[in-house]
């Protein structure tokens, strides 16, 4: 079974570039990429629908793919774009999964729609305005990149450009060198499997085929109120994280766990960004099914 790609039209002329595959009887799930990222993020569809009975619905954020840019997005802005599928499709409830960067828009549909019966963050970020030291525990890489982005401007949007230049050239060869000290030695061993190589490689070409806008609003929509409060969330929500995540530090998970009002935690001191995912998938599976 593979992914059948479509597109729709928003409300404000927008093109929103989505794929489904599975059960369209079966449990609705929406997947919220990474950053970068697309539709074909490297999330296992197919190993995923082994687990469970499940309809999955996949997107390309706004400025990633095909799908047009919003420029000047918050994290709220996503719930329009994911009820605009909904309809189309004809879902009436679901169970929103963001991982990395898709966090945040995970749950920005638990706290604002009210089909979202439940959410998972996968190694997601916690808003800037937390009570910690928000970039304490990432690798060089990503500190670099967040100044830039607080900053703005030309400089912060040439490196957007050359950062989507960079990762429209992945391949299986040197996609793993791309993300550069971010990237820790367990996910560096998760991503060995030359499949998990080529999924990211076709990833980060299609996310950057037409522009890099979608990674420039995506850093900057992090960095700036996301347009609800994470306090305010009452649908069950889970925290998948790791100790070996020098992208998304553990600190961001403790922190989401402790301030949504019930939210439960899934720590693992082993694990990375990557392997989070790749190394518990029929546990997050399980977890969906009982949202």
């Amino acid at each position: 079974m593979e992914l059948s790609l479509q597109s729709l039209t928003t409300a404000d002329g927008r093109i929103l570039e989505y794929g489904t595959i599975g059960n369209p009887s079966g449990k609705t799930v929406v997947f919220h990429h990474g950053t970068p990222g697309c539709v074909f993020t490297f999330m296992q569809y197919q190993e995923l629908l082994k687990m469970g009975d499940f309809f999955v619905i996949a997107y390309s954020r706004a400025g990633y793919g095909e799908s047009t840019r919003h420029e000047g997005r918050t994290i709220a802005d996503v719930v329009a774009d994911i009820g605009a599928i909904l309809d189309r499709e004809g879902r009436t409830s679901y169970v929103s999964v963001g991982w990395s960067g898709g966090g945040p828009h995970s749950l920005a549909c638990a706290a604002l729609d009210l089909r979202c019966t439940g959410a998972l963050s996968v190694a997601g970020v916690a808003p800037t305005d937390a009570d910690f030291d928000w970039t304490e525990g990432m690798g060089q890489g990503n500190i670099d990149e967040f100044e830039l982005a607080k900053k703005g401007g030309a400089e912060y949007e040439e490196h957007a450009r050359a950062a989507g230049e960079t990762f429209k050239g992945a391949t299986v060869d040197n996609v793993v060198e791309l993300f550069g000290d971010v990237m820790s030695e367990v996910d560096k061993q998760a991503w060995a499997p030359l499949y998990l190589r080529e999924r990211a490689a076709m990833e980060y070409a299609h996310a950057f085929s037409i522009s890099s806008d979608g990674f420039f609003d995506d850093d900057r929509a992090f960095l700036k109120p996301w347009g609800f409060s994470v306090s305010d969330i009452t649908v069950p929500i889970s925290l998948w994280y790791g100790s070996n995540d020098l992208m998304v530090p553990s600190s961001h998970g403790d922190w989401l766990t402790r301030t949504i009002p019930g939210a439960t935690g899934h720590y693992f001191a082993a694990d990375g960004h990557m392997s989070i995912w790749l190394n518990h998938l029929e546990e997050i599976a399980k977890d969906i099914l009982s949202k």
